[in-house]
This record gives C-alpha cells, sequence and structure tokens, in this order.
C-alpha cells in the first residue's frame, strides 16, 4: 500500500500517454507555442503497462488515461484493451477533448472502456474556437453522443470556467442533463502555469455558478457523493436523468483527501500538480531496474507530496500537455 507522510492512502494513478494535443487552448498554449517532448523521450506502450502493473501490486485501484490528448496517439484502442484486461484495477476511465470521439467511442467501448470524460469548454462556436483555437465544437457534441449510443457509463463533460468567456454557457450545460444520462461537472481553474501561459484568463467561482443555474434553470437537488464522484459536489435538476457537480480546487479544499500520484508521458512521477518537483522513472526503468526497484521510486514520489497547496502555483513554468489532465 502506498501512504503518504501524512497518512493519506495513495490507490490513485493518472497516467499521461501523450503530450501531443490537436487543440491550442488558451489555459495550456504558451506564446512561444507548445513544448514537446523527443519521440523517443515518450514512454512505450510496454513501459506504461509495466508501471501501471507495479503501481497495481503497490494498491493503486483507480486509473485514468490522460494527455496531452490521448487519442491523438497511435495504437490506443490496443493500450486501453491490454489496460482493462489487468486484475485488480477496479477503475478505469479516459480524459479526452472529444475532438475525436464520434469515430471512436464504440471502439473504446469494445476495448474494454466503460467511463469517459471529455473536456468542454462551451457550447457557443465562436466561444469554442476562441478558447481552444480550432472549429470543432460539432466534432466534440457527436462525440458525446456517439459515448451514450456506445453505452459508455458515466460520461462526464468537465467545464473549466473561465471568466470573461463562458458564463453565458453555464444555463445550456445545465440544461444537458436534462434529457441525457451525463455528468456536467463545473470546475475551477487552478491558478497553475501562468508562467508559461502568463495570458490565461482566471476563474470565476463554482458556486456562482450554483446560484446561476437556480436563477436561470430551476432549483438543484443535493446528491450524496458515491465513489466515483471523485472531488464533486453533486447536484441533480428536478426530474432530471443526469447530474451537475462543481470542483472547487481555488475556493474550496481538498488537499487533505488527496489520493492521486501523476505519471507523465516523458517518465517522471509528479506527486503533486501545483507543485514543480517530478521523480524520474523512466531513467531506471530503461537501465534494467527489477520491478522491486521501479517500485521503490513509486514510494519515493508518494513521501514527497506536499500536505497542501502550493501558493507559488501560479508561477509554475509547466504547461498542462506536459503534465497530463
Amino acid at each position: 500500500m502506498l501512504v503518504d507522510h501524512h497518512g493519506r492512502v495513495i490507490d490513485y494513478l493518472r497516467v499521461s500517454i501523450t503530450d501531443l494535443c490537436n487543440l491550442r487552448c488558451i489555459y495550456c498554449r504558451p506564446p512561444e507555442g507548445l513544448k514537446l517532448v523527443s519521440h523517443d523521450d515518450i514512454l512505450r506502450y510496454e513501459e506504461i503497462l509495466r508501471l501501471i502493473r507495479i503501481a497495481r501490486d503497490l494498491g493503486v485501484r483507480k486509473l485514468r488515461i490522460t494527455g496531452g490528448e490521448p487519442l491523438v496517439r497511435r495504437g490506443v484502442l490496443s493500450f486501453i484493451e491490454r489496460v482493462t484486461q489487468l486484475d485488480g484495477i477496479l477503475d478505469i476511465g479516459l480524459t479526452t477533448n472529444g475532438v475525436l470521439l464520434a469515430s471512436m467511442a464504440a471502439d473504446l467501448r469494445a476495448a474494454g472502456l466503460t467511463r469517459i470524460n471529455i473536456s468542454l469548454d462551451s457550447l457557443r462556436r465562436d466561444t469554442f474556437a476562441s478558447i481552444t483555437g480550432r472549429d470543432h465544437l460539432k466534432d466534440v457534441l457527436l462525440g458525446i453522443e456517439a459515448s451514450l449510443k456506445a453505452g459508455l457509463n458515466p460520461v462526464k463533460i468537465n467545464v473549466v470556467l473561465l471568466e470573461g468567456f463562458n458564463e453565458p454557457d453555464v444555463a445550456g450545460f445545465a440544461k444537458l442533463t436534462v434529457n441525457r444520462p451525463v455528468d456536467v461537472r463545473f470546475i475551477e481553474r487552478m491558478p497553475f502555469g501562468n508562467g508559461a501561459v502568463p495570458n490565461a484568463p482566471v476563474s470565476f467561482s463554482a458556486y456562482t455558478v450554483l446560484g446561476m443555474v437556480r436563477s436561470q434553470v430551476g432549483e438543484l437537488e443535493p446528491l450524496e457523493r458515491d465513489a466515483l464522484d471523485g472531488p464533486a459536489t453533486m447536484f441533480r435538476l428536478k426530474g432530471a436523468l443526469g447530474r451537475i457537480g462543481v470542483i472547487d480546487p481555488v475556493t474550496g479544499h481538498f488537499c487533505g483527501s488527496c489520493n492521486r500520484l501523476r505519471l507523465t508521458a516523458r517518465g517522471t512521477l509528479r506527486p503533486c500538480l501545483l507543485a514543480p518537483h517530478e521523480i524520474d522513472i523512466r531513467a531506471s526503468l530503461r537501465s534494467g531496474a527489477s520491478d522491486a526497484e521501479l517500485a521503490t521510486v513509486f514510494c519515493k514520489a508518494v513521501l514527497e507530496k506536499p500536505v497542501g497547496k502550493n501558493r507559488n502555483a501560479h508561477s509554475l513554468n509547466d504547461a498542462m500537455n506536459m503534465i497530463g489532465g
């Protein structure tokens, strides 16, 4: 079992499989363009699978596949099929921007994936293009419908709150839950990596969103949090098939219950998203380390998890494509 110095059990591994992305979001895109890792420095699928098996043997039970945009990496369907066949991993999900999802949702389900998170920050074509740098809103909406048709469950739509951009979208996102069994989760943008993306927009409060939904759409019924909700506080509109959630890393505090560790596509373990320190596991992996020696690297990373937020996270020079969403 992986337990940090603060008594937190670490049983959730977020695995980035690529730093590539087919969008250019304003909160992820440095002015000089995205910094990409050399192909040889990206972990191979066999290497990732080995590290996942070691993490599983150390008690990891929840896994999320991220990027960059994971669906742009060649061979991702075969990789997901192999991951879903691993014994002992109880919860496997994938986070995507949804651009390629319409043509891949059925194959993802056939590969064994059951859960998917789709990042979507606006329902208006012009605003979507302003945020992402691409005109792909229609593709993402088709991807959501394809995911539901394929039987992926739950389908979660992650909306990053961006002041001056997507306030007008809040009611429309809430209404998506009325006739669809989707979770729409409004997420405060953490003031992270502004050293890399100095002009990134700030967030507005997740709890402002609740007031907007109540005044523009209808009353919200609070729901009990279940094991798959993570840090989200969940609500439901009366009679709705889906749910509405808020995640408040800025105005709220859930560091005390953090259970996650990140494996980047370039082979480093990052104990905390908001802290710059990473532990290189690729060097050990490629120099012939045994599983036991690699397990020691995992344990070292967990013991370096901080107790709470890094107040200087806004000045970090890491773009999200380098870390994993």
